[in-house]
């Protein structure tokens, strides 16, 4: 058969076979691993020699002395295509943009590589962190055999948007597949896992396929365990002391289970145990010791600390803070090498949440003169403190810098500004923002409606619910919380009965104790305290003291006396050294004219120990509180308060009625 081609000459051939030789060693030498690399580099080569051979008389071969790896080769189309989307995908998991994302996928279907299996797990993850499961789910259906990578994905995107029930689905639907589970499976299953039972049963398949010797899994499901309260902690640690390997992680997840429950000494040892430690275990073992309020030995344990950083500071600050130490704090907080905003929101709400507004502003002033911009974290930290003390100062300070740095408000800043508001007594500026929200949710329409009830505004707060229906909101618990105390504040009684009713009938809420202490609260102030005594006795719930304590300041309040002897003999078998219930029952006695029995009670606080705190009250004054008790002679300026008090008691002692008479003025407390 003749030849086609006309055949190489001797020469020719031979340095071709040398070409061949030069390119083949270069791979070796640089270890050319991949294998796309090394069939493109053959191929390429193939290409070349095929056509130096065919078209030899017609084009010069390279110089012998020319660097054959210096020859350009143009790879195919689907592979620069599909390495272009490899570095778009690179950045993907820190994308939270949903059209940039569609966009991707949108261009990645146009050069079919929608059923990469490389590709597609990424944009599982992307969608899962926007929180679009379904579209995660889309991605996942399009792949005709999804291998064990895509599954894991698609379940850990479930878990991640609280759906563990669907990503135990497609694990058992991964069984049916044939396709086995691995360590990753495993651990993300572990994080579904709602109950005690259901960790053991995954427990007891890992132990079964064999993937207890990868210490990622068993430190994955001491850390499971540790959830689920004292018989999880003994799982737990049963599993930790047959470890055969234990790494820093194993062992700062069992001391962390172990503070869970309260076990400091426990965990303390395990500590002291430790072959190595890292900054983790140091923060860990030391919010033990803050949380459990024992500050002297986080102190001690805090001078130990090798390196400390900032979690290490913020912990002490905090500790001393929430102890009412803030000048412990302080001088903590002043020390501190690096600041950021975390300690410095635990400083200020420290500051506001104990009415001290000066110390408070200071620092906020600092802050943004150091040049720390706000968050959100911060700025609902500081509202929080500023409505739990009634600091409207620092509230409308911070509502200031939002509205002069002109920071993004979120929903749950704004949320944040209505409670902070309306807790204060300010209810036009709580309306005010309520109604400049461009978007509200739940929660907005909760604290506007909350702020109306605990101020005797019930029309107003009503009205608000009827508004959040029309809308399209659907209540829950804590708006029923707001509709019964709106109605026990506005004397609606039928309102609140039906209210009460309705919640389950028409909204499927089932009432939980919080729902049953305001209908005690509403009967017992309207005066039906047999329907209040009955509803205390058939509720679903054990009563507690706050809601035998509600019954017993309706007793006062209508001089019930039987009854309030009843519900006493209930409170003091729950809390019988509360002074505040002796001292209730003291005043129904007095206004009753049963002195005796007011000597006895008197007589038997003493033989307990029991002994009645004095009153207190506070009041903001040019932006700071003052707090004054019983008798208090402490405050700077009492020589003058004293006298004024004294005026006003010798004005107060002469009422004029409207028909001219005069009313004297009713005790109304007995001090005990």
């Amino acid at each position: 058969m003749p030849y086609l081609f006309p055949l190489p000459s001797f020469k020719n051939f031979f340095f071709i076979l040398t070409l061949l030789l030069f390119y083949f060693s270069k791979a070796t030498l640089k270890s050319t691993s991949s294998k796309s690399q090394t069939f493109l580099l053959h191929q390429n080569l193939q290409c070349r020699t095929s056509f130096s051979m065919q078209n030899s008389h017609h084009f010069p071969l390279p110089k012998p002395f020319q660097n054959p790896m210096s020859i350009p080769f143009k790879s195919p189309s689907w592979f620069s295509t599909r390495r272009l989307f490899e570095q778009k995908l690179q950045d993907l998991h820190k994308c939270t943009n949903l059209s940039h994302i569609k966009q991707l996928q949108a261009q990645i279907i146009r050069q079919n590589l929608h059923q990469d299996l490389y590709i597609a797990p990424k944009l599982i993850s992307a969608f899962s962190l926007c929180r679009q499961i379904t579209l995660a789910l889309t991605v996942f259906n399009q792949i005709q055999d999804p291998n064990v990578h895509l599954y894991n994905n698609l379940i850990r995107a479930y878990v991640q948007n609280s759906q563990p029930s669907q990503a135990f689905s497609f694990f058992f639907d991964m069984q049916w597949n044939g396709i086995l589970a691995d360590n990753f499976t495993y651990t993300f299953l572990l994080k579904a896992c709602t109950d005690l039972k259901m960790v053991e049963m995954i427990h007891t398949q890992i132990e079964k396929n064999g993937f207890l010797s990868d210490i990622f899994v068993p430190n994955a499901l001491i850390d499971s365990y540790s959830k689920f309260g004292e018989l999880g902690i003994k799982a737990a640690l049963k599993l930790f002391m047959v470890m055969e390997d234990r790494d820093v992680v194993s062992w700062n997840s069992m001391i962390g289970g172990l503070l869970k429950v309260g076990e400091l000494r426990e965990a303390r040892k395990l500590f002291d145990e430790m072959p190595q430690r890292d900054m983790v275990s140091w923060n860990t073992i030391l919010d033990g010791y803050v949380k459990a309020g024992e500050m002297e030995k986080a102190f001690e344990l805090f001078q130990k600390i090798p390196q400390r950083n900032v979690v290490s500071w913020s912990t002490m600050v905090s500790g001393y803070s929430k102890a009412g130490d803030m000048d412990m704090a302080r001088v903590l907080f002043d020390r501190m090498p690096v600041k950021t905003l975390v300690p410095w929101t635990i400083i200020i709400s420290g500051y506001a949440e104990k009415g001290l507004a000066k110390e408070a502003i200071e620092l906020y002033d600092r802050m943004e003169q150091d040049g720390l911009e706000l968050d959100d974290g911060t700025v609902i930290g500081i509202l929080a403190a500023c409505a739990e003390s009634g600091l409207l100062a620092v509230g409308v300070k911070v509502h200031n810098s939002i509205e002069r740095l002109r920071f993004r408000c979120s929903i749950a800043v704004c949320n944040a500004l209505v409670d902070m508001y309306a807790k204060c007594g300010s209810l036009d500026k709580a309306w005010s923002v309520f109604n400049g929200m461009p978007k509200r949710d739940v929660v907005s329409w909760n604290a506007m409606l909350q702020g109306f009830a605990m101020h005797g505004h019930g029309k107003e707060a009503l009205q608000v619910f009827s508004r959040l229906k029309k809308e399209g909101f659907q209540p829950d618990r804590v708006t029923f919380v707001g509709i019964l105390c709106a109605c026990t504040h506005a004397g609606f009684i039928d309102e609140g009965v039906e209210y009460f009713y309705v919640m389950e009938k028409d909204y499927g809420i089932v009432p939980q104790i919080e729902h049953y202490g305001c209908m005690v609260d509403l009967l017992g102030r309207g005066g039906r305290l047999n329907e209040a005594f009955r509803l205390v006795q058939i509720m679903p719930f054990e009563p507690n003291a706050i809601i035998w304590g509600t019954l017993l300041a309706a007793c006062r309040l209508h001089n019930a006396v039987k009854l309030a002897e009843k519900v006493i003999d209930h409170l003091l078998k729950l809390d019988p050294s509360d002074p505040g219930n002796y001292s209730m029952l003291a005043n129904i006695f007095a206004a009753s004219g049963d002195w005796d029995n007011v000597a006895s009670l008197r007589l038997r606080m003493k033989s307990i120990g029991v002994q009645k705190p004095s009153g207190s009250s506070s009041i903001e004054i040019d932006n700071e509180v003052h707090d004054f008790t019983v008798f208090d002679k402490s405050h700077p300026k009492f020589d003058g308060i004293y006298q004024m008090i004294e005026r006003l008691r010798e004005d107060l002692k002469q009422v004029v009625h409207p028909e001219g008479t005069t009313l004297p003025i009713e005790v109304g407390e007995v001090v005990i």
